[in-house]
Formats: C-alpha cells, sequence, structure tokens
C-alpha cells in the first residue's frame, strides 16, 4: 500500500513531473521516502483570441502538442496555416495561443465544440453522434515497410522515453523510417496528446507524413487512428491490442493498423499490403 503527499514546491504547469513524499507499506514494514509522479494540467487551446477547448496534458511540448492538435482535428489543413504560436503559463494551467488563416477561424467558429478534455479521453464534447461518425480522408499511401523494422522501432524506443523511466506512467508516441529508425519521441500522460504532440512536431520539422510510421507505447484505440488518418499517416503500430472500432475505422480509412508490436512478433488487422 502506498499514501502519496504532494511537495508543495512543485508547481505542476511547470514541469512534466513532481517530487512527492510517499510511505510504502510492505508486510508491515513503513518506509518513507519520495516518489517522480507524472503531471498533468489544464491547457486551454486559444485561437484568434477565442477559447476552443481545454484539455488535459502533461506540461511538456506543448508548442508542438498545440500544432498536432490543431492538425489531426482538422482545425487547420497544413502546418503553414498557422501564422503564430505561443505559450502562456498561468497559476491554474498552460494557454496555447495560436494564430491561424482568417478562413479556419472563421470556420472552426462556425463549428465550434466546447470540449472538456480529459487524460483518457479521445471524443471529448463531440456534440451528436453525426459529429462522432463523420467519415475521415481516406490514406492512399503505397507506402511499404519491412517487417523487420517494427522490431527495430520497438528496441529503439526503449531507451527513448525519459518520463516513462522516471514516473512509469506516461504514453509515448513515436515517428519512424521505413527502416524502422525512430526520429521523434513525444511523451504524455494521455496516448492521443502523445500522438498530438508528435503530429505536431513531424509538421514543424518539415517531414512528410507519408515517409514514416507510428509506433505507440499504448493500446490502439479509434481517437488514435482517426487522428493518423487525418493527417495522412499509413501505419499505425501499437504495442497492445487495438479495439475493435480502430480496426473497422482503418480499414475504412485505408491505415495499416498493427497491434502486439513488440520485438519480431506482430498482428496486422488492416491492410497487411504495405508490410513485406
Amino acid at each position: 500500500m502506498v499514501f502519496l503527499r504532494p511537495n508543495a514546491h512543485w508547481p505542476a504547469h511547470e514541469t512534466p513531473h513532481g517530487n512527492y513524499r510517499v510511505e510504502r507499506r510492505v508486510d508491515g514494514v513503513t518506509i518513507s521516502t519520495h516518489d517522480c509522479i507524472a503531471e498533468e494540467t489544464p491547457v486551454a487551446l486559444v485561437y484568434n483570441g477565442v477559447a476552443h477547448t481545454v484539455m488535459m496534458a502533461t506540461p511538456l511540448d506543448i508548442e508542438d502538442f498545440a500544432a498536432g492538435f490543431s492538425l489531426s482535428e482538422g482545425i487547420v489543413a497544413r502546418a503553414r496555416e498557422v501564422y503564430d504560436l505561443e505559450v502562456i503559463a498561468r497559476d491554474n494551467g498552460m494557454e496555447a495561443r495560436l494564430e491561424i488563416a482568417t478562413e479556419r477561424a472563421l470556420l472552426l467558429r462556425a463549428q465550434h465544440r466546447a470540449m472538456a478534455g480529459r487524460t483518457g479521453c479521445g471524443l471529448c464534447g463531440v456534440e451528436s453522434l453525426e459529429r462522432f461518425r463523420a467519415p475521415v480522408p481516406a490514406v492512399r499511401s503505397t507506402v511499404g515497410l519491412a517487417a523487420g523494422a517494427l522490431s527495430v522501432a520497438h528496441s529503439q524506443l526503449v531507451g527513448m522515453q525519459p518520463l516513462f523511466h522516471l514516473t512509469g506512467a506516461v504514453h509515448a508516441a513515436a515517428w519512424c523510417g521505413l527502416d524502422g529508425a525512430v526520429a521523434l519521441v513525444r511523451e504524455d500522460v494521455g496516448r492521443h496528446n502523445a500522438l498530438d504532440k508528435l503530429i505536431g512536431a513531424v509538421a514543424t520539422n518539415g517531414s512528410a507524413f507519408g515517409d514514416g510510421f507510428v509506433l505507440m507505447t499504448s493500446r490502439a484505440s479509434y481517437e488514435i487512428v482517426q487522428k493518423a488518418a487525418a493527417v495522412g499517416i499509413a501505419v499505425v503500430a501499437a504495442v497492445s491490442a487495438p479495439t475493435g472500432m480502430a480496426v473497422r475505422l482503418a480499414e475504412a480509412a485505408g491505415v495499416t493498423l498493427i497491434g502486439f508490436a513488440r520485438g519480431a512478433r506482430h498482428s496486422v488487422y488492416s491492410h497487411p499490403q504495405r508490410i513485406h
């Protein structure tokens, strides 16, 4: 049994992890020590001066998160439609202020949805089943990768998750070349947040989404496939299982969905022609 007490000198919105006092109780023995705990904080996304949503996220790589969320949610169609991006620390969280193309801002206001984001949530605030069922663009990429690339990516990713190794509480999303080499990694308590951060980082670096694949340390759920398809990522691999809805969406959207990608083993659930 473990009891935690926060150490007040760690402001949650300024660091991705905090130092907490903990009493570990094992077989009747109490040990007083400290634990490194992953933080999450409210992040307000504001477009052209208008608040859009508040998401709970790990306060790390918030610029990437704001850019990636904007792309994966269809608020902008391409990175160059984000003219400016500033992250402000507040006493009660963080605020990402984005200046986007006027026509995109007008469309966002017309389609506005007030979302209250939670860490494990990927469909926060969708106001109707019709909106939820809105189609995603089909991914028509003919990209292919050798099965061995998945093993390479998994072995590299293990050593590229500093926040996970400190806290044990976060997911990672990795951008991998077609040979499996891991180029970028982003971490967050929320798996969909980690993917948004990765999408933002890939776009900011000027890489093409058709030139690689994503490896997630989480399960492959609906919103992971939805976000990947929205930006044109053709291959999504996860170390854990997919959900049935994720498999159906991947099949319909032209995404190759891979589960249980661990070492030399993996299971391909949709569009296996891309794996050689």
